[in-house]
């Protein structure tokens, strides 16, 4: 099932296990359990560490279990780990066999620390890319955590099971059996979620920071370039993100970004971060900026209040919070949120498989969706308000070649119906005549662009009428001292390589101001930073 490649990449990585662990399988004569046992038969045979035991007698065959020799506590999967799991599984490999994760040890901390017994189960898809990061940070819980066990499944190989839990978006988290979360999350965001006290925490060693030079707000494209240009600067800087990466996480394929042939956007978020990471940069991630204080004095200290009562200070700040998925704000949108209701055809697409759903946008991003799920699905409407397609030509002309394609221009949506459990339906008013309309389905993709992430600057500094932060060539805000960047400014053109580029000038702006001001000496601040200053 691995190409040669594969098998000599897995074949390195398996030299770093420490202990031997073992795969106890579960199979049937499906030709699922099959493929599953031909894997693990591939697997063992690239480390002597790696043993295959089929005695297993889980409910979900095929499935399998990752555990040290002499144990049956570790990560189960039901499924076959391959496409954007991969990872996942060679990663589940080596941490149940003693080889360390690049995670912070407090996180590790964290988890062990955790005093309930948690059963996780993890639905996924393989074509998702949201998912792996759900996927890892539940199997680190159970690798590390005697307490806490793990479950991974497939749900393209148990669509009975996911018809009855109601699974239409994925990752979708279960814990004890009641659903517990879903969409992207990552491993520092779901022990947050456990931990209780973990904010009370988070904020009391917030406080404790002395002032930084120059704090981004924002850990996208533009608040990592931001951030590098200005810690190449020497001064004292730090970066607040609510995860880091921001939108780039949920974007598929990346092939427009200068020297970078082609990407996808987990991949590119990481090497944001890791590039960050690599200057003197302190890197709070989990952090939602609350309300900006300006300085009291020319020059002096801006303060940004985060939600978790945590306050941080500077002499600079870039705001770089990005934008968000747009809703369509009718009746049923947020009542079959993960209910039928999407927002990312390709992490949710294969939950759909011969259902009939429709896309609301004729965008690129719009038309983009309805074509890739018009592969997956019986059947894909697509509703666009304007009187016509907005996507490039080349999209539309493919768009409209698709038999299993309705199109409908000049339409409103009005509403999004449902049966109390998930999506059945969608109503839509003819925009020319005033007729209303009903498409019965069972899923729908929204897909109407962006809106900035600045509720929380309202009435602090200028923003747009679209709700963005407004700023000039150099990208100062209204604000003396507070400097804005990316998606969330009035620039025009929302593309990664333009908030990279945005970003790296708010740096140099910032730098610029910093320098122009008086040198004062805050008692606050490392000595170190005086003087760089």
């Amino acid at each position: 099932m691995l190409d040669a490649t594969l098998k000599t990449q897995l074949q390195g990585y398996l030299q770093n296990l420490r202990a031997p662990i073992r795969l106890i399988a579960t199979l049937d004569d499906s030709d699922k359990s099959a493929e599953l046992r031909e894997l693990l038969a591939e697997i063992s045979s690239l480390s002597d560490k790696v043993s295959v035991d089929e005695s297993g007698t889980d409910s979900r065959k095929p499935s399998f279990l990752i555990a040290r020799e002499g144990e049956t506590h570790g990560v189960r999967f039901a499924a076959i780990p391959l496409g954007h799991e991969f990872t996942s599984l060679v990663l589940a490999l080596l941490w149940t066999g003693g080889h360390p994760p690049k995670v912070e040890p407090d996180v590790i901390d964290a988890i062990k620390a955790l005093d309930e017994s948690m059963d996780f189960e993890v639905y996924m898809s393989l074509s998702c890319h949201n998912c792996p990061d759900v996927v890892q940070a539940a199997t680190l819980m159970a690798v590390f955590n005697p307490k806490i066990r793990t479950v991974i499944i497939d749900g393209g190989m148990y669509p009975a099971e996911v018809e009855a839990r109601q699974v239409m978006a994925v990752p979708m988290v279960f814990k004890n059996d009641a659903m517990f979360t879903s969409g992207h999350m990552t491993v520092e965001e779901l022990v947050a979620k456990l931990d209780v006290n973990s904010a009370d925490r988070e904020a009391k060693k917030l406080n404790q920071k002395s002032a930084y030079d120059m704090l981004i707000v924002g850990g996208g494209p533009a608040g990592a370039a931001a951030a590098v240009y200005a810690a190449r600067k020497g001064i004292r800087v730090g970066v607040a993100a609510e995860r880091f990466g921001g939108q780039v996480n949920d974007t598929m394929a990346i092939e427009n970004y200068i020297s970078v042939l082609e990407t996808d956007g987990p991949k590119f978020a990481a090497a944001l971060e890791a590039q960050v990471r690599h200057y003197d940069v302190d890197i709070m991630n989990l952090q939602r900026a609350e309300r900006i204080v300006p300085a009291a004095t020319p020059g002096g200290l801006v303060e940004v209040h985060m939600e978790n009562g945590g306050v941080l200070k500077a002499r600079s700040v870039i705001v770089s919070t990005g934008a968000r998925w747009r809703n369509v704000n009718v009746p049923g949108e947020a009542e079959y949120k993960n209910k039928g209701v999407a927002y990312c055809p390709h992490c949710d697409g294969p939950l759909f498989k011969g259902k009939r759903v429709a896309v609301i946008g004729g965008g690129n991003s719009g038309v983009e969706a309805a074509i890739d799920l018009a592969g997956i699905v019986q059947h894909v409407t697509l509703v666009e308000f304007a009187d016509a397609l907005k996507a490039d030509a080349v999209l539309v002309n493919k768009l409209k070649s698709l038999s299993n394609v309705t199109i409908h221009v000049n339409a409103q949506t009005t509403e999004i119906t449902g049966d109390g459990q998930k999506v059945n339906g969608l109503g839509y008013k003819d925009r020319a005549s005033g007729a209303d309309h009903f498409v019965a389905l069972e899923g729908v993709f929204v897909q109407i662009g962006l809106v900035p992430n600045t509720e929380f600057l309202k009435g602090t500094l200028e923003l747009s009428k679209y709700g963005e932060i407004v700023i000039d060539a150099k990208c100062h805000t209204s604000l003396p001292g507070v400097f804005a960047a990316g998606d969330v400014t009035t620039v025009p053109y929302k593309q990664i390589v333009v908030a990279a580029g945005e970003g790296s000038k708010a740096a140099l702006s910032a730098f610029d101001y910093l320098i122009r001001q008086p040198v004062v000496t805050d008692v606050s601040q490392p000595e170190e930073v005086a003087e760089a200053a």
